[in-house]
Formats: C-alpha cells, structure tokens, sequence
C-alpha cells in the first residue's frame, strides 16, 4: 500500500548489469559499458540519477553501434 510520501516518488530503475563484467582499455565495462566510479555509486544514487546514468548508457551504446568504440 502506498502513503501520501510516496505521490510523486520515482521508482527505482533495475541495474543495468548483465554479468559480463570487464573494464576495457576505455575504461567502461564491455557488459553494460558503466565506469568503475558509476558502478561503485549507483547504490548510492537516487533514482533520479540512475534513470540519468541509464539514458547516457543508451548514448553510449548508440555510439558503439554507429562505430564510435
């Protein structure tokens, strides 16, 4: 059930990790092509930031699939 405090509150996305986990000479994991840094922080950031980190995944991704990595 939810309370009058949780109108409004975003929902937390699920971790972008697949368990193909190895950082690459770009420094981002080869799996869900996070940093080292946004792998450690995403426990600590809100919801609001993990949505933000997951759309910059998505440029990211485009980016390699249009060659750029």
């Amino acid at each position: 059930m939810s309370s009058a405090s949780d109108i409004g509150r975003i929902p937390a996305p699920m971790s972008p990790c697949i368990s193909i986990c190895a950082l690459g000479v770009d420094g981002q994991c080869s799996g869900c092509l996070r940093t080292r840094d946004e792998i450690a922080g995403w426990i600590r950031m809100t919801p609001a930031q993990q949505w933000a980190l997951l759309r910059e995944l998505d440029r990211r991704r485009a980016a390699r699939g249009a060659g750029g990595g």
